[in-house]
């Protein structure tokens, strides 16, 4: 026993408490640290007689204090809340783009339609007119603008998952070689708290970019993405990249390299900035993206369709306003061939057949081996098999449009991913320039013989058989046929029986009407087209009041330069007609309607990411704080403890003199 060496063993120990107590200090601001407290335990007692007196002290450990579940727990809280912070960003801007009025649709769709009603008060204004084209000028190209802006978008998270899968891998070697070294300290007997943290705090950091599961073994952490996919195994580290997704081109995916193959796990990545980009991506951006196109798709082919039924000012059929919504380029860039494909195969062609009908939504098809079978992705429901006809204009329509080969062959296997409505708003263009050639008036003109005796009228007549704006030959046929049959007589037979003649006298239908009430009539008018194949075009009129015997009424083309606006009044009952997404049993929306539907939409997705954020965010803080407030540093609590470590050496240093100085005396008086 040694009085020296007592007082020598509680100055080491008040050393090392000093040491310590400054090193917490030194870390209060340093990620992830975790204070650390040294661990005293006496020395072994000298048996003096019946007593035991102590040796001194001596240093047993320097304690890490932390506790796993919190710090699992914040693990946790940092995935959850990186991934809201990052889905909330995205669709924030993307709220703000469809919403304003200087970004978004629903200003120049208003603009359009009201030049289009001054135009309707006052069709041969020739001012109105140029009116009219300037603001579907501005109307396609704020569709072009705004699909763009959210292009970028598409872009900015291929180039941050990019990025992000990058920070992921350097994170991820640091684990790995945090795992070896602590691996090779631990086999010693050795507790390296430092290394131990800057691993948990290196963790937390992958946790910030994509959530984890982690587990331990033989004091290494293991690190699981998705649905268990190993990204660290010990020291062993699997990469990611990001690659091109092998059914869309436009979109990236994360890929696991493993052992010499490729995994593309995008689908089940969970949490932190990668999984909230990739659930924005699927949830809010592509059904936005769609939903938009469609809006274009319905505006472009409805507008341009009720144009081709009137007369321009030169007394012609009318011209399209916008692009053609089925152009060879459009009809072949809906169709994605899988990059699994066989070398081999062709494309398959997407021709829209009724844009009412369509759907803001992508599908997957998958060649079989009589056909081919479609699945919708927006709601993933399972459209059918269909099989390839012969013509393809006997194709099925599925959802407003219809799939035929482009090119080659496919084989069975083959998988493709159609995107009916993804582009058009980005294609839309006005592709008239002559104001002249805006189709307001009816192309038929109804009048009552001077020499009419009874109180018999008829309406304006409509013409019922459709004009295909995009298909010129069959305009053609229906133009020359209405041209070449006016003007059309039908006189009354009788009070209640009438009967048509053509323009060459020729009788071509009778029927009969009952007086005072309203009659419709469906005059089929005979012709023979360009192949002598015996066909008809069909007038609709309605016949009221009660026509004598021998009236008559006559239906002939409207002349040019006519005054008459009954097309641009069709025109303009577009904006409240119901033209967007028609179902069975649901005649749908207006084009003003299925924006603001649109603009909801990622407006209530916004409003609840936000309340995902700000849950999510005091989530972390409180789990921050829980595990800050067992393994931080208290500034408070370690200035307390300098003070005390203070004295504590100084009095180990008093036990040292006063072992100096018997030890003196004893010598002295020897």
């Amino acid at each position: 026993m040694s009085l020296l060496n007592i007082g020598m063993s509680g100055l080491a120990a008040g050393h090392a408490s000093l040491v310590t107590t400054g090193n917490n200090i030194s870390n209060v601001d340093t990620a992830g640290y975790s204070r650390q407290q040294i661990v005293q335990s006496s020395k072994g007692s000298i048996q003096y007689g019946n007593v035991f007196i102590g040796t001194g002290t001596t240093l047993a450990d320097v304690r890490r204090v932390y506790n796993s579940y919190l710090d699992s727990q914040l693990q946790t809280t940092t995935s959850l809340n990186g991934d809201a912070q990052a889905y909330l960003g995205q669709a924030t801007q993307l709220d703000k783009l469809l919403s304003d009025s200087g970004t978004g649709i629903t200003k120049t769709l208003q603009s359009f339609f009201s030049s289009l009603q001054t135009l309707s008060a006052n069709s041969n204004d020739n001012a109105a007119r140029q009116a009219l084209l300037t603001n579907a000028q501005g109307l396609s190209s704020r569709f072009n603008s705004l699909s763009q802006q959210v292009t970028q978008q598409t872009s900015y998270i291929n180039d941050q998952l990019g990025t992000m899968a990058e920070q992921v891998n350097k994170l991820a070697s640091t684990v790995a070689t945090y795992n070896k070294k602590i691996s090779e300290v631990s086999g010693s007997g050795g507790t390296p708290n430092d290394l131990l943290d800057q691993r948990n705090e290196a963790i937390r950091q992958i946790n910030e970019l994509v959530g984890t599961q982690v587990t331990q073994t033989k004091g290494q952490l293991d690190i699981y993405l998705g649905s268990g996919q190993p990204l660290v195994v010990g020291d062993t580290v699997n990469k990611l990249r990001v690659g091109v997704d092998p059914s869309d081109p436009t979109r990236s995916s994360i890929i696991m390299e493993r052992h010499g193959s490729s995994i593309d796990i995008t689908n089940v990545l969970s949490g932190g900035e990668i999984g909230g980009l990739v659930r924005y991506r699927n949830e809010v951006l592509t059904p936005a993206v769609n939903n938009l196109g469609r809006i274009a798709l319905v505006v472009a082919d409805q507008v341009n369709q009720q144009l081709g039924q009137g007369l321009d000012q030169n007394g012609n059929f009318g011209a399209a306003l916008f692009n053609n919504i089925n152009s060879a380029a459009a009809i072949s860039q809906r169709s994605i061939a899988s990059a699994d494909n066989d070398s081999a195969s062709g494309n398959l062609n997407v021709t829209i057949k009724d844009t009412s009908k369509l759907h803001a939504s992508d599908y997957q098809v998958s060649i079989t081996a009589t056909g081919y079978n479609v699945h919708r992705l927006s709601d993933n429901t399972n459209m059918g098999n269909f099989a390839f006809a012969t013509p393809p204009a006997a194709d099925p329509v599925i959802d407003g449009f219809s799939l035929s080969i482009n090119a080659g062959t496919v084989a069975a296997g083959d998988s493709f991913k159609i995107t009916p409505t993804r582009s058009a708003a980005a294609d839309m263009a006005t592709v008239m320039t002559d104001a002249k050639t805006l189709a307001t008036a009816a192309p038929l003109t109804s009048t009552k013989a001077s020499g009419n005796d009874g109180t018999g009228a008829v309406s304006q007549p409509k013409l019922n058989t459709a004009l295909d704006i995009y298909d010129p030959a069959q305009r053609l046929e229906v133009q020359t046929a209405v041209k070449a049959s006016m003007p059309v007589r039908m006189l009354m037979t009788s009070a209640t029986a009438y009967e048509v003649f053509d323009a060459k006298g020729a009788s071509i239908g009778t029927g009969s009407i009952v007086p005072g009430q309203n009659n419709d009539l469906n005059i089929a008018v005979p012709y023979t087209d360009a192949g002598g194949n015996a066909k008809t075009f069909s007038v609709g009129m309605t016949v009221s009041g009660s026509p004598a015997s021998g009236d008559s009424f006559n239906i002939s083309m409207t002349s040019a330069g006519s005054t008459d606006n009954r097309n641009a009044q069709a025109l303009l009952g577009l904006q409240a007609k119901a033209t967007v997404g028609a179902t069975a049993t649901n005649p749908g929306v207006s084009f003003t309607d299925a924006y603001g539907g649109l603009v909801s939409n990622v407006g209530s997705q916004t409003k609840q990411a936000q309340m995902d954020g700000t849950a999510t965010d005091t989530i972390l803080s409180e789990a921050r704080n829980a595990r800050d407030s067992l393994s931080g540093v208290d500034l408070d609590e370690e200035a307390g403890n300098l003070t005390k470590y203070q004295q504590y050496y100084t009095a180990s240093s008093q036990i040292i003199k006063t072992a100096q100085e018997i030890f003196s005396t004893l010598i002295n008086a020897l």
